[in-house]
């Protein structure tokens, strides 16, 4: 591994899945110095991406009420108006235009700062410290530990503020988990933080990456245009696909001895998987490599598998969905402004992500 120690790589569809629901592997044991990774430093321990049942059982449904289909319903009509208005802003600018500074990270920073209450005058600050967040090289270790406690102090004075003035707001619902499930205010923080990251840097990335495939194999983005009623198929299909990490997953360890695939995976092995390879495994995809906007089924891994399931699936479907519907409703003829080989990309982060995406229409 690149910062130290080996961990075992599983690659199979099936044997992901079994690997996601197995509570013998710990993601609080990962957080231990000595774990094998591809980052710097090891998550810290105290939230939901570190936690293990029954811990993260208990915190998970008190923070999942800001995720229900209901809540994600109701904000549907005001992700479009987000969509709008940054396309808006597009034809105003006119051509070239970067889709990435335009809709792939203003979309999903909004959604996610109104889910949490957050100030706008604020939003730059939080982008700036989640940059250095999910470094692999692009930053040194000093300089992600800092962003993280800066975070995490940030976190702590949002939740002062509501203690004050509380709404409905997500920073409420850490406010009750910490009364009701006995969470310390570092942990409510790290919680806030770990949802905050998935729920914004994962879908802006996300975005980026599937402008970028439709419309660097422009005959997909153009039966699109024809065929409107693809779209809910498409998402799925693109969530598939694309290899959303440039590394493979967070590591999880054996806390004990485990058989997997036929292999002993002793106690305190590190394992991690690849999902782009489990997404393309044939004995669950025909033709896996063949992008298919009508495939069905589409069982993919896109959003995990198990206990830690993203709870942010239904969110990130529908901003990914809305803003593909915008612009091909209203840009028909939109494509690539520069070759597809000359797109820029975000070097030494955890998310594969183009730095920007010129445009033209």
């Amino acid at each position: 591994m690149p910062f130290g120690g080996e961990a075992w790589l599983l690659t199979g569809y099936a044997e992901i899945k079994q690997f996601l629901a197995d509570p013998r592997f710990s993601s609080l044991e990962a957080t231990e110095p000595d774990t094998a990774r591809v980052t710097p430093l090891p998550l810290r321990p105290g939230n939901l991406l570190t936690m293990d049942p029954p811990d993260h059982t208990r915190i998970r449904r008190v923070v999942a009420k800001g995720f229900t289909m209901r809540r994600v319903d109701l904000l549907r009509d005001r992700i479009r108006d987000v969509v709008d208005a940054q396309l808006d802003l597009l034809v105003a600018q006119g051509p070239p235009a970067d889709l990435v500074a335009s809709l792939a990270v203003p979309l999903p920073v909004v959604m996610i700062s109104e889910l949490f209450g957050i100030p706008y005058s604020d939003r730059e600050r939080f982008r700036r410290y989640s940059d250095v967040f999910v470094a692999t090289t692009a930053y040194d270790a000093a300089e992600i530990d800092r962003s993280r406690t800066a975070l995490e102090e940030y976190f702590q004075e949002l939740m002062e503020q509501r203690r004050s003035s509380p709404t409905e707001d997500l920073v409420s619902a850490l406010l009750e988990a910490m009364d009701t499930e006995r969470l310390t205010p570092l942990e409510a923080a790290r919680t806030g933080i770990g949802i905050l990251m998935a729920g914004h840097e994962t879908s802006l990335s996300m975005i980026s990456n599937s402008c970028f495939l439709l419309l660097s194999q422009r005959e997909h983005y153009a039966r699109l245009v024809a065929e409107p009623s693809l779209l809910p198929t498409a998402v799925e299909e693109l969530l598939r696909y694309i290899p959303l990490r440039s590394t493979g997953s967070f590591p999880r360890r054996a806390k004990e001895d485990v058989e997997l695939a036929g292999v002993r995976i002793r106690k305190g092995d590190t394992v991690i998987f690849q999902r782009a390879s489990g997404d393309r495994d044939e004995r669950v995809f025909t033709c896996p490599e063949k992008i298919d906007l009508a495939r069905r089924p589409n069982p993919h891994l896109g959003f995990g598998h198990g206990a830690h399931h993203c709870l942010g699936a239904s969110l990130a479907r529908v901003e990914l969905s809305l803003a593909i519907e915008g612009l091909i409703n209203r840009f028909p003829d939109l494509r690539l402004a520069v070759p597809s080989d000359e797109v820029p990309w975000k070097p030494g982060l955890i998310a594969r992500c183009p730095a920007r995406i010129e445009v033209t229409w």
